[in-house]
């Protein structure tokens, strides 16, 4: 308990470092971390999907979100010509790119032929066919965690996008949107995890799901949930006394029913991440998706939850911002 404690502040550390980064000198602080937790997060899905028997490309894997950020830096900064959802669809379309390049990379290594007769895979495959499951197994952690978690970047310079938004147009205060959502994007896994921990252990009961994670109650699933809900509710009216943010609030129509809804559906996705990973995990046959915080696990165990509610709060708050 004393080394998982000591990971977490470390962690909220660092965190904290980046925001004040990214408030006093530059976004691309908080881009550097992104980035950092794409690529192990990549890294060590990879290695799990390689314990299911689902071959793919380690290396590749882990070197894509550096192309992926970097499209969408490039994307964020030509705003005005290119816009957002074009950029996005720059993005998948480098999957695709990616995973033709996995398919030809995996066909003509010499080493192939060798690699398919020592893993478990039928007699009767052929090179070209291992070669494309290889590229497929890979190109799903282009999607999960990669792009999922990569929308971090998009509300990071959510600022920036004002040339997409019909609301609010070169307004001074747009740029305490970026952060009001960055701060949400973080803090609803943390109260949604930390109160559903508190609750199970304190209250109970039956299991939420015990063939994939024993430890979860229906009671802390609750719990963290309503936590979540009520937490965010007092920081969001901490933002609401800030006279910019109220008057891009009350343009956007952002009431606080509207936040509740995004927040409680926003708390719900980040219990289905922390399930999905658990699934894969179990799937895997480990506990850790990796060993680099001490009493976590990996950086995927201290970010799966982030990976369903980081994509849904930009879909969100774009929608009620208008995004063209």
């Amino acid at each position: 308990m004393k080394t998982r404690l000591l990971t977490s502040f470390g962690f909220l550390f660092v965190v904290a470092i980046a925001f004040i980064l990214k408030v006093f000198v530059s976004n691309y602080f908080f881009d550097a971390l992104i980035l950092c937790i794409a690529c192990f997060a990549a890294l060590e899905t990879s290695r799990l999907f390689t314990k299911m028997d689902k071959y793919n490309s380690k290396i590749i894997a882990t070197i894509f979100p550096c192309f992926a950020m970097l499209l969408l830096l490039l994307g964020i900064y030509f705003d005005d010509s290119l816009g957002i959802i074009y950029t996005i669809i720059l993005v998948i379309a480098s999957m695709v790119i990616f995973f033709g390049i996995t398919f030809i990379i995996t066909l003509i290594n010499k080493n192939t032929k060798v690699e398919l007769k020592t893993r478990k895979m039928d007699m009767s495959t052929s090179l070209p066919k291992y070669s494309l499951i290889k590229a497929f197994n890979t190109a799903v952690t282009f999607i999960y965690p990669t792009f999922l978690l990569l929308f971090m970047t998009l509300i990071n310079h959510f600022d920036e996008l004002s040339n997409s938004f019909k609301v609010i147009n070169d307004f001074d205060g747009f740029k305490y949107v970026s952060l009001f959502i960055l701060i949400f994007a973080f803090l609803i896994p943390i109260f949604t995890d930390t109160f559903a921990y508190i609750t199970g252990r304190l209250i109970g009961g039956k299991k939420l799901a015990p063939k994939i994670s024993p430890n979860k109650t229906i009671s802390g699933a609750v719990g963290g949930f309503l936590w979540c809900v009520l937490l965010s509710v007092a920081v969001f009216y901490i933002f609401y006394s800030i006279p910019d943010m109220t008057v891009i609030m009350n343009n956007a129509g952002i009431s606080i029913w509207k936040f509740i809804l995004i927040v409680a559906f926003g708390s719900v996705l980040s219990q289905c991440g922390d399930l999905f990973e658990s699934w894969i995990k179990r799937k895997a046959g480990v506990k850790d998706s990796g060993n680099i915080l001490p009493g976590h696990g990996g950086i995927l165990d201290r970010f799966d939850s982030y990976i369903f509610t980081v994509p849904f709060l930009f879909v969100a708050f774009s929608i009620l911002f208008a995004v063209l």
